[in-house]
């Protein structure tokens, strides 16, 4: 499953607007115009993550601010397609074209929609939302260029590259001492009561990578709890092994 949040920023709306979808610090895309409306700039978030995710057959779980948006792809763009692309009232649908190219995009594809409260602190959210603004906020400067992200960089789950000083494998013969800790997680039971999982000696060259596959939602705890302890992804990796 592919979890990501799409947002939309329109200064004055309308005005100065951007969008972004956001997985993580790298993979994320933003755009924008010199005008349009929250609500355009929401849609496209979205379009766009359906975009760079369309030869994925992954599930897409789609974190948007946006009760509009929502609503408009799970309940009423099926009853507007069949009228025509009129509402109840018999009026035209707003921001038509971009809910066409909506309709067309999520054929076939596999996704479902979470509400989260925007500007509540949520990392993912904030995430896009920064993006979205800093190009809304280019646009009110006049700026020639804006900040577009790297686009989608990987078809998995993030590995997280780190460095150790030497690799150590488990004797095949001895199954390792594991107590189950928060959240389901594992750690190696250690004699001591600090947060090591096992001691290395002093630093030696050269140093060997040691890839570590995580799911989405295992790189996102992963990513809270760097953040609070003020360090990097990997840095907070190091400190454990």
């Amino acid at each position: 499953m592919i979890i990501a949040a799409a947002d939309g920023s329109a200064l004055g709306n309308p005005g100065p607007a951007g969008w972004a979808w956001y997985v993580d610090d790298g993979c994320w895309a933003a755009g924008g115009w010199p005008h349009a409306t929250n609500n355009q700039a929401e849609l496209t978030a979205v379009l766009e993550l359906f975009r760079a995710t369309a030869h994925l057959d992954d599930e897409v779980h789609v974190l948007c601010d946006s009760q509009y948006v929502i609503n408009a792809v799970t309940r009423w763009m099926a009853g507007w397609k069949r009228k025509g692309w009129r509402k109840a009232d018999g009026k035209p649908v707003m921001n038509v074209e971009l809910l066409q190219q909506l309709d067309a995009v999520l054929a076939g594809r596999r996704y479902r929609f979470e509400w989260v409260k925007g500007h509540v602190g949520h990392t993912l959210n904030e995430a896009a939302d920064a993006r979205a603004r800093a190009v809304a906020e280019a646009y009110r400067r006049g700026a020639t260029s804006v900040p577009s992200g790297p686009g989608w960089t990987y078809d998995g789950p993030p590995s997280v590259p780190i460095q150790v000083d030497e690799i150590v494998e488990w004797p095949g013969d001895v199954e390792p001492d594991v107590d189950e800790g928060p959240d389901g997680a594992f750690e190696v039971a250690s004699d001591d009561d600090d947060d090591a999982l096992f001691v290395l000696d002093e630093p030696a060259e050269p140093w060997h990578a040691l890839t570590i596959e995580l799911s989405t939602e295992e790189y996102e705890r992963l990513l809270q709890r760097a953040r609070s302890e003020g360090v990097s992804p990997e840095d907070f990796l190091r400190g454990l092994i």
